[in-house]
């Protein structure tokens, strides 16, 4: 469809009567997100260590070590001293058992399960009002962000919460960036839009 320039409207099947939403090649250059994903059931992997700090060598053993429980990571997100991974529910628990164990030998580790990851698909341009937004949002109702991750492309914005959290955080969102309705305002080219 793309390549023949022909839009695709997507339906929700539990409200057929709604628009919907058009995909083509235009888009909407107005918009500073264009979708917001998720992805539940998700644990959040720390891991922590001074041996980080000028190390070289230090993140290729810790990702040898997912190489050899042959687990893969949605999300990443690491400092000086430490490298925050997200696992989806598909990895078998004792392979992730396992790659702890390991991994214990030359850092600290926690699992924090029942988390969720967020995902905006922004306008590179704007990820700096878009990220405004989004704090803005989360702080005044209450949902508490415990990695972020933003590529170098900013196009993909990734936020991990709680599981318990995502479809309010989701609802609020939609609100601001979908719904002209956002209840904290919009920032805008650095200034804020009631």
């Amino acid at each position: 469809a793309l390549k023949a320039d022909i839009p695709v409207r997507v339906k929700n099947s539990y409200n057929p009567s709604a628009p919907g939403t058009v995909i083509d090649k235009v888009g909407n250059p107005d918009r500073m997100v264009t979708a917001i994903t998720c992805k539940k059931k998700i644990t959040l992997m720390d891991i922590h260590s001074l041996q980080m700090l000028g190390a070289y060598g230090f993140l290729g053993a810790v990702f040898g070590d997912f190489e050899k429980h042959k687990l893969s990571v949605d999300v990443l997100a690491s400092s000086e001293v430490s490298i925050s991974v997200t696992l989806d529910k598909k990895q078998p628990e004792a392979d992730i058992e396992l790659l702890c164990e390991d991994l214990k030998q030359i850092a600290e580790v926690e699992l924090h399960t029942g988390r969720a990851i967020l995902t905006l698909i922004a306008d590179v341009g704007r990820s700096s009002d878009v990220l405004a937004t989004v704090f803005r949002s989360f702080s005044a109702h209450g949902i508490k962000v415990e990695m972020m991750s933003q590529g170098a492309s900013k196009v993909n914005i990734s936020f991990i919460v709680k599981e318990d959290q995502i479809d309010d955080a989701i609802l609020k969102l939609h609100q601001c960036f979908f719904e002209d309705r956002c209840d904290v305002g919009m920032i805008e080219s650095g200034s804020l839009i009631v």
